[in-house]
């Protein structure tokens, strides 16, 4: 799929949401406190300034410093130097909220200049409360300011979109 509007993915604004689907969505990326420290340490923020933004005793130790592209939310985005061959990897988290069992495939649309992969790329869930973890790679060039892909777990039923945006430095 080729995006022609050079602000990509950011044209798109919140979408239209249907509330009778939005109430079962089938999948989640879910998300915790603990997921958003490991984020903010990986940032590069210190124990001080986590616990001035959870009021609690959370702290940045060795152990909890999480990579910023593994925060279990639903998109993707990367910064890279225009014209320079990269490669990157996500790994995220999805969670059933569906009662009965379901599987899921990956359909990636992609912009020329991009190879981008999901491993695995089928995922099986026995009910509610059930978790799979997949990795997603990005590799390629770009040589525009922006581009645009996305990502979407579809059942036959839901259809679950992660946009994936790339720009360049």
């Amino acid at each position: 799929m080729t995006f022609l509007r050079p602000e990509a993915e950011f044209a798109y604004g919140s979408g239209h949401v249907n509330p009778l689907k939005a109430v079962r969505p089938g999948l989640v990326y879910d998300v915790n406190e603990s997921d958003y420290v490991k984020f903010l340490c990986g940032q590069g923020y210190d124990t001080n300034m986590v616990r001035r933004i959870t009021s609690d005793n959370s702290a940045c130790t060795s152990g909890n410093i999480g990579r910023v592209w593994d925060l279990n939310y639903p998109s993707f985005g990367l910064s890279v130097s225009r014209s320079q061959t990269f490669d990157q990897y996500f790994t995220r988290t999805l969670t059933s909220v569906a009662s009965q069992a379901s599987t899921y495939r990956a359909v990636i649309s992609s912009t020329e200049g991009l190879t981008i992969t999901v491993n695995p790329n089928v995922l099986s869930f026995n009910g509610t409360g059930y978790r799979k973890s997949f990795t997603l790679t990005v590799r390629g060039t770009i040589k525009e300011s922006i581009v645009s892909a996305s990502l979407v777990w579809s059942d036959g039923v839901h259809s679950v979109r992660s946009p994936i945006t790339i720009n360049s430095l």
